[in-house]
């Protein structure tokens, strides 16, 4: 008989904890977590400044939002493809479209940099993500798998791990009033 089934059944407990741990490099795991939600976050902040302020790298300054262009334009009228492709098209550049586009990029790159809100990205974000990809279907490197699924998938799995407290805000914006009320909004 082991000396592990001798010890009392809550040590046991606590010591396997410990062990699983130990093993898994928990906190390293975390911060991975934390590091993969910054990144993506970056990409969502990335693309709001560019189209905001026109950086020069997917939009030239000229077609700024802030200069009077339209950042869901030349996406949707020029590279929508497939079954959706009239419907994208048709809401090209509208007023309506660019600003939920714009909220939404700025939410949710804003979400995943601080950690905080991400049950509301995990529900934004991959919308959004998967409207992109219809845009473009089938897509150009698999025949129906891109990026935008994968972002998506991430976005979920980051509000499943509770990614947003490690290297974020998310444990305190936990503890707030107001997420304690809306829970959603954690």
């Amino acid at each position: 008989m082991a000396v592990a089934d001798h010890m009392p059944r809550i040590q046991r407990h606590s010591h396997d904890t410990e062990q699983e741990e130990a093993r898994t490099g928990a906190p390293a795991v975390r911060y991975v977590w934390g590091l993969a939600r910054l990144s993506l976050g970056f990409v969502f902040a990335w693309a709001f400044l560019d189209k905001l302020f026109g950086l020069g790298h997917e939009t030239a300054s000229k077609q700024a939002w802030i200069h009077g262009g339209h950042p869901t334009l030349g996406f949707l009228k020029f590279s929508a493809t497939g079954p959706f492709k009239g419907f994208y098209q048709d809401i090209a550049g509208t007023a309506w479209a660019d600003w939920l586009f714009m909220l939404g990029l700025a939410g949710i790159g804003a979400a995943l940099l601080l950690g905080i809100g991400m049950r509301l990205a995990a529900i934004a974000g991959p919308v959004m993500l998967v409207m992109m990809w219809s845009v473009v279907l089938p897509p150009e490197n698999h025949v129906f798998m891109d990026e935008h699924l994968i972002y998506a998938l991430l976005i979920i799995g980051l509000a499943l791990v509770g990614a947003g407290g490690t290297i974020g805000l998310g444990r305190w914006w936990e503890k707030t009033r107001l997420v304690q009320r809306f829970p959603i909004l954690k």
